[in-house]
């Protein structure tokens, strides 16, 4: 029989908090060998998984979970389980790029469900299996993470063990509040690679959010410019020391574009909760394929990290009740929101606009930021337009299709 969610998880707002855990000695070495165990028997069903070619999960399932039970004497059941629906959803997105097994890493995160571990909230501690038994340990973390953990409900978590700190991180479900109509319009934003985002207030994120000239970002270009040079000239080198010095830079860049994004995120969604309006981001999901890079360039597109900024306001928005909407890029740093003029000419530099219809001038990336808020409210309307019939829409309900005349065609 199905388990069906509660309520609360059905249409509340999904999140993570990490939680710290301060395992014994003995602990430790129970729950580094609960990672080792789980991850080696991952790697066991991937294996089989792709010998057979068998990756659906109740399929695979049905060829591993005898097997794997008897490769690995501490596995539990649950633990088993847990195993093959990992190498499931490892191929679930991956599987025709990949031509060779997927091996997990020995010291990766492993899932815990709510058969793997238990809370006692009172006295903050978690139980978590391992091979040898369960074992008790207690978690500290920031005062919001510890009242989210106290009061909202539960999901899953992931163990992990980074620099020698067990961390938990919990999925947990927030309450979702109602979306507020953009009364105001709507805040757009155009995301790019010279400026990172630009909102049609002119405002360049990051960095002071003031209307005003467009600065850029070249802070960010340059640190990354210099982060690939170092890492470039390390692993040439390829000594023992370099080594060490690329595993204490390891994350590093990823953590700053991390932060950065979430200071951009942050930004917009304030400032359009502020005045009342929504947010209208671009569409760029495929655009590496679309776009025609020189190789010089091409590093830098790839490395361009629009899907996470994208996500990050999203949620955010739905934390706060702000409407977002993703709107059609296509000519929108050369089409005019004034006269509505769409031509090459109309952009004579990388970073300048100039309309040959009406003269309007200004930054690309500040007029595309207009453009983007523009077809925002119109995308809007079109989503709360009720059905001309009354019905549900044709694409839904074939009742909603108009009768056949009778006399026919």
């Amino acid at each position: 029989m199905a388990i069906r969610r509660s309520a609360a998880k059905r249409h509340g707002l999904p999140s993570v908090v990490q939680l710290r855990l301060a395992p014994t000695p003995t602990q430790a070495e129970a729950l580094t060998a609960a990672v080792q165990v789980c991850n080696e028997a991952a790697s066991f069903v991937s294996r089989l998984a792709w010998q057979q070619r068998t990756f659906a999960v109740v399929e695979l399932h049905r060829l591993a979970y005898y097997p794997v039970r008897a490769q690995f004497a501490g596995l539990g059941a649950q633990a088993a389980v847990r195993a093959i629906a990992r190498v499931a959803g490892a191929y679930a997105n991956r599987r025709a790029t990949k031509t060779r097994a997927h091996v997990f890493r020995p010291y990766g995160a492993v899932p815990y469900d709510a058969r793997l571990m238990s809370w006692n909230r009172d006295a903050r501690t978690v139980s978590l299996w391992t091979p040898t038994g369960r074992v008790t340990v207690p978690y500290m973390g920031r005062p919001e993470d510890l009242k989210a953990v106290d009061t909202l409900p539960l999901g899953e978590a992931d163990l992990i063990c980074r620099g020698g700190v067990w961390l938990l991180q919990v999925a947990v479900t927030l309450p979702k509040p109602a979306v507020r109509e953009p009364v105001n319009g709507f805040l757009g934003v155009d995301q790019g690679v010279a400026n990172l985002a630009v909102t049609n207030d002119g405002a360049v994120l990051p960095g002071p959010a003031l209307p005003g000239p467009i600065g850029g970002n070249g802070h960010v270009r340059s640190l990354r410019e210099r982060r690939y040079r170092q890492r470039r000239r390390l692993q040439k080198k390829g000594t023992s020391s370099a080594r060490r010095v690329l595993r204490r830079l390891s994350g590093r860049e990823h953590r700053m574009m991390t932060d950065t994004n979430h200071q951009i995120s942050k930004h917009v969604v304030r400032e359009a909760e502020r005045t009342g309006r929504g947010i209208a981001l671009e569409d760029l999901q495929g655009i590496r394929g679309r776009v025609r890079a020189h190789r010089l360039q091409r590093r830098t597109l790839h490395g361009w990290a629009f899907a996470q900024l994208i996500e990050f306001t999203r949620y955010k928005a739905a934390r706060a009740g702000v409407a977002f909407l993703l709107v059609d890029p296509a000519y929108t740093s050369q089409a005019c929101p004034d006269c509505g003029c769409v031509s090459r000419a109309n952009r004579p530099a990388r970073g300048r606009f100039a309309c040959t219809g009406c003269g309007l001038a200004g930054h690309a990336d500040h007029i595309a930021a207009r453009n983007v808020a523009v077809r925002g409210v119109a995308g809007w309307a079109v989503v709360n337009q009720p059905h001309a019939t009354g019905l549900p829409s044709a694409r839904r309900d074939r009742e909603s299709k108009p009768p056949a005349s009778a006399g026919g065609s």
